[in-house]
């Protein structure tokens, strides 16, 4: 699974990146730390007037279904199984319709060892400074504000997982999707709406090569936060 990342680019450098023409929403503040139900940037293609544009969008980390009756049902939401999101009725209307990539620098998961403990490690790209997790992302209308309320449409986002590398299998055996650049196009297309071109899209995405590193324990709060997380364990 993915339940905690590093984001600390700023937004400038996420549009040069992912060839965003601009960004809307308020950018949190760079993370080391991001959790579950925090503010996050994604990026998605959206069709206007008939021309496909690419942005960046604020969106809450841990998707709300348009059916949901209350926003917490996101925090059980942060992850969807690739294998199953056209078929999960929370996830298989945004599978076909609203696809994103969830930037990060890299990613926090725990191994439990024999006795119990739980070791942090940080698992990161050695190549690439900026990771692309495949998304999905959907809007959800709040029941309490009225209609014409601006805040009253709240736009979330899950990671989609698959079954781990042998790389970072041993850490743990479910891992984000990560999209390569080359496949972003593919990916994000808002014309691509067929179940089986989908399912085929996430099926020819390569296995990443990513590089486990051993953190300290002051990942697993959420209320530390900076650079230092990242370092390896002495």
């Amino acid at each position: 699974m993915c339940g905690r990342y590093v984001m600390s680019k700023a937004t400038g450098d996420l549009l040069r990146h992912f060839e965003a023409k601009d960004a809307e929403g308020s950018p949190p503040p760079p993370s080391w730390n991001v959790a579950p139900t925090q503010d996050v940037p994604i990026i998605a293609e959206r069709l206007d007037e008939d021309a496909v544009e690419r942005q960046l969008l604020i969106a809450r980390w841990g998707l709300v279904p348009s059916w949901a009756k209350e926003v917490k049902i996101g925090s059980k939401l942060i992850n969807a199984r690739s294998e199953s999101i056209l078929d999960k009725p929370a996830f298989r209307k945004a599978a076909i319709k609203r696809r994103a990539l969830i930037p990060a620098e890299g990613y926090y998961e725990w191994e439990k060892t024999p006795d119990g403990k739980k070791i942090p490690y940080h698992l990161h790209s050695e190549k690439n400074e900026l990771l692309a997790f495949a998304g999905l992302y959907e809007f959800w209308p709040d029941p309490s504000l009225p209609e014409d309320d601006p805040h009253r449409w709240l736009l979330s986002c899950t990671v989609l997982t698959t079954t781990a590398h042998d790389s970072t299998g041993h850490v743990h055996d479910r891992a984000p999707v990560i999209v390569p650049p080359e496949m972003f196009r593919d990916w994000l297309n808002p014309g691509t709406t067929d179940k089986t071109e989908v399912k085929r899209i996430l099926d020819a995405i390569p296995e990443p090569v990513l590089t486990p590193t051993v953190v300290t324990d002051r990942v697993n709060s959420v209320r530390n936060n900076g650079p230092e997380l990242i370092d390896p364990a002495s």
